[in-house]
Formats: C-alpha cells, structure tokens, sequence
C-alpha cells in the first residue's frame, strides 16, 4: 500500500540515542531529533526541532523540514515538478529573501510516495547560504549520525614511502579513525620533508573535518598531486589534527612499526 512502512527497525546512534528507522524500498527515514535551520541572504527560511532525515543516497541524509516550519512567504511557486520513482512527486519553489533568490531551490511534497514526507519540504544544501545544527554551522551536507571521527594519540612508528624515497618518519602521529574509512595517519610537520612538498590550488570540504588544503610531493623527478593534505582550522570536533599532514593510504607506501600497510580500495584510489 502506498505510504505504508515497508520496514521497522531500531538502531542505536553513536550517541546513545534509539531511533526507529522506516525503510522505503531503498528509502531510510528516521526523526531527526536536533533543532536545524538554513538560511538565505541573512533570514532564516526555515527552523524545526521536528526535522526528518531521508538517505536519498547511502552516504549521508538529506534535512526535511514540516512545512509549518518553513517561512512559506519568501518561497515562489515555479509551476514546476520533481519527481522520482522512490518518493514521488513534490512542487518546485525559488526561495527570494533579502534580494537573493535560490532559484527551484525547494522540493515541496504534497504527491509523496511515502505518505509521511507529505508537507515536508527539503532545500538544495548548496543554494542557501548557511545551515545549522543547533548552533553549530554545518558544511557541505547534513552529518550523518551514524558517521563518527575519533583521533587518537599515538607513540606507533610510522614511515611514508614514495617513489622509493622516505618523505616521512614519525613517532608521534595522530591516528583518526572516521567511519566507512581506513585509519588515516596525521603527522606533525616536524616529520616530514616538508622540502618535497609544494602547494597544491584544491580544498576540500568535509562536515565533520574542516576545508582541507592540499600539497603535492616531487620526489626523483616525478610529481605527485594532492598526495597530502591538512586541516588549517579544523572545526571543534577535529582539532587534534589541525596542522598534522595526512597521506592517501591509497597512493602511497604507508609502514606502521616496520610493516607495510595493504592499500584501501576507496573511492580515493
């Protein structure tokens, strides 16, 4: 039946929260349970306690706002629809506040699939110019609760290889273990042959890191892009890492205490 749970279950948060997950075919809802707000040209557009996370992808959740809690006067009918298989069919509006417009920037559900997305509104991330967690500013797209970044002090020996040519050895790396993965070796710039490196132009944005910034490494005539990156600023929950450098395990040869490390297949690879 449409609308209908196709699938309950219970799971626990990292931080101890019991939520009740609702599966839609390849859909996954769950209550938020943190005060959300995005804003547009200075004015909050919209504000709810009563947010609903939707993985429209596997990788991280989308924001849904109940309507009620969408400031409907700065939003503008385009007359247009977005549809998908999976949630059906929601009105399209650009959202106009303080002389900037993010044009088709809402999906308004009223024609849902899943019958409890109905009047619940969700924003192009990238559109609007801020969001909030409580009163923590997110970046890049909603956090995923179940995505966790633990970074730990470490006395283990670790030596990073490169064409053949040792470009760090250190004995006081930071280990960050971020789930989904592998444990990445943050080292101070004291170890590092920081007479390899060069700037690299690319950054990076990461929700629960920071903006990355990026070196490349020259090592026996051959260069190698964006091999390494660091965390100028890290946000509140990163800082042990902020100013360590950190080297693709995918890319290169990575030693902890003498043994060589089997290189992750990732989406970095």
């Amino acid at each position: 039946m449409s609308g209908g749970h196709r699938g309950l279950n219970s799971t626990s948060r990292p931080e101890g929260t019991t939520v009740t997950a609702r599966t839609h075919g390849r859909v996954r809802i769950e209550d938020g349970g943190k005060r959300v707000r995005t804003m547009l040209g200075g004015i909050v557009i919209a504000d709810s306690a009563d947010v609903k996370y939707v993985w429209e992808k596997p990788y991280y959740p989308t924001y849904y706002f109940p309507v009620a809690d969408v400031h409907t006067d700065y939003l503008v009918p385009t007359g247009e629809e977005n549809r998908t298989p999976s949630r059906g069919t929601a009105q399209l509006h650009t959202v106009k506040a303080n002389g900037k417009e993010a044009v088709n920037a809402v999906r308004w559900y009223t024609g849902a699939k899943i019958e409890e997305l109905n009047d619940y509104a969700t924003f192009d991330w990238s559109a609007m110019d801020a969001w909030f967690e409580e009163d923590e500013e997110v970046f890049v797209h909603a956090r995923d609760p179940y995505s966790r970044v633990d970074i730990l002090q470490s006395s283990r020996h670790v030596e990073v290889v490169i064409n053949g040519e040792k470009v760090a050895d250190s004995h006081q790396p930071r280990l960050l273990f971020e789930t989904g993965l592998p444990t990445r070796y943050y080292l101070p710039k004291t170890d590092v042959r920081m007479d390899l490196l060069a700037p690299s132009d690319l950054h990076t944005a990461c929700p629960y890191k920071g903006e990355a910034s990026y070196y490349h490494v020259t090592v026996g005539g051959e260069t190698f892009e964006d091999h390494v990156w660091w965390y100028p600023s890290p946000v509140a929950e990163s800082q042990k890492i902020a100013g360590y450098l950190s080297f693709y395990n995918e890319k290169v040869d990575i030693y902890v205490d003498g043994k060589l490390q089997n290189r992750p297949n990732t989406m970095f690879s």
